[in-house]
């Protein structure tokens, strides 16, 4: 009877220490240590390792938006899964951008605010801007015409992001298709054709938005890139 019990036990420990079937991400790499910026270049003071995260922050009234980039490639056709959490202010995902002067970037951008006016859209950074609303699909033609289809509610999508706590950003973008999900929830998705302004590779990054003193943090950031 001892020895069954002892069997038993070590079955259910070995249940326990055992990862659940739902955070097996085949194909995802890390691409953030969580202790240092190894991989990752961004403007100091601002950008730094807290509690196991990249974290973005002034204290004064930022004078310009400054990134965090990452340089470990310029990512074609691929997801990208992350963590954030942001405590004041507005901030975003770069991809599929390119460098500027002045720690600047261009490009799309999967943003996100405290208000939640945009987070979950698309935006086109030093371009076109907003390309998506929140619960909207975008389809853009190769001349720049959009055709717009309402997927969600806008506010019940935002009532889904957790305020001041951590949140999970999917990104997907596959050829012309870009598809931004937060919390497992489709937010918004673009199908961007437009000649001379879609992009299908660049750099990836975290913004810190110019203005008020602002705080964002991003961590559990993996990679998975299609070939």
């Amino acid at each position: 009877m001892m020895r069954l019990l002892l069997s038993i036990a070590a079955v259910a420990a070995l249940a326990q220490a055992a990862p659940a079937e739902d955070k097996v991400e085949p194909g995802f790499t890390p691409i953030f240590n969580g202790k240092d910026l190894t991989g990752w270049e961004g403007e100091a003071p601002f950008w730094f390792v807290e509690d196991g995260a990249i974290t973005g922050q002034t204290k004064t009234r930022g004078r310009h938006h400054t990134y965090m980039r990452y340089r470990g490639g310029k990512p074609a056709d691929f997801e990208l899964r992350l963590e954030f959490r942001i405590a004041a202010g507005n901030s975003g995902v770069q991809f599929r951008g390119s460098e500027r002067p002045d720690w600047d970037m261009a490009g799309y951008q999967a943003d996100m605010d405290v208000a939640g006016r945009y987070t979950g859209i698309v935006y086109d950074l030093n371009g076109r801007a907003i390309m998506t609303g929140r619960g909207q699909k975008v389809v853009i033609d190769p001349d720049g015409t959009r055709h717009v289809t309402q997927i969600g509610d806008a506010k019940k999508l935002n009532s889904i992001v957790k305020k001041g706590d951590w949140n999970d950003y999917h990104i997907i973008a596959q050829g012309p298709r870009i598809v931004l999900k937060i919390n497992g929830q489709i937010m918004s998705e673009l199908i961007d054709n437009e000649k001379g302004k879609s992009a299908r590779s660049g750099l990836l990054g975290f913004q810190l938005h110019a203005g008020p003193p602002m705080k964002v943090q991003y961590k559990n950031i993996r990679l998975k890139e299609f070939k």
